[in-house]
């Protein structure tokens, strides 16, 4: 694709985004008091908390994708190495805020995949860490900048 067939922004009409993500965990309660924890340090606004479901959207009023959470209905176990989501991502605004998101993350019960960083392998500047959440998905929060 070149630049001028890439999508833009016009007036009135944001830049198109994914709009949501469901993920289905073994624990709801469980989920939401970890994520009610990590959301807000990635800059996310509850949007929906209710017996059966909760749900997350981008704070302050900021266009992005919405990420759902469901109860499982099958006793199989997530692995990041099956077909399926291999992890999920968050920019933060500053490499500062990657070192707090992570150590929050395993005072809560993350396991570090990889701990905070520059990723040389990626277009520069790219600071991130990785960890697993207490069901093993794989977070990451990334900065591409200090701002």
């Amino acid at each position: 694709m070149t630049t001028d067939q890439r999508p833009t922004a016009h007036k009135g009409h944001p830049e198109r985004v994914l709009g949501h993500l469901g993920i289905n965990v073994p624990d709801l309660a469980a989920a939401r008091s970890y994520y009610g924890a990590i959301m807000p340090l990635l800059d996310f606004d509850v949007f929906l908390d209710a017996d059966d479901q909760f749900a997350y959207m981008p704070a302050g009023g900021k266009h992005g994708t919405y990420l759902f959470f469901y109860p499982t209905s099958a006793p199989v176990a997530y692995s990041r190495a099956n077909v399926g989501l291999q992890h999920l991502a968050f920019i933060v605004p500053t490499r500062q805020r990657v070192r707090d998101v992570h150590e929050a993350a395993l005072a809560l019960g993350g396991r570090e995949v990889h701990p905070p960083q520059n990723w040389p392998e990626y277009p520069p500047p790219y600071f991130a860490s990785f960890w697993m959440d207490p069901f093993g998905i794989t977070l990451e929060a990334v900065c591409h900048h200090d701002r």
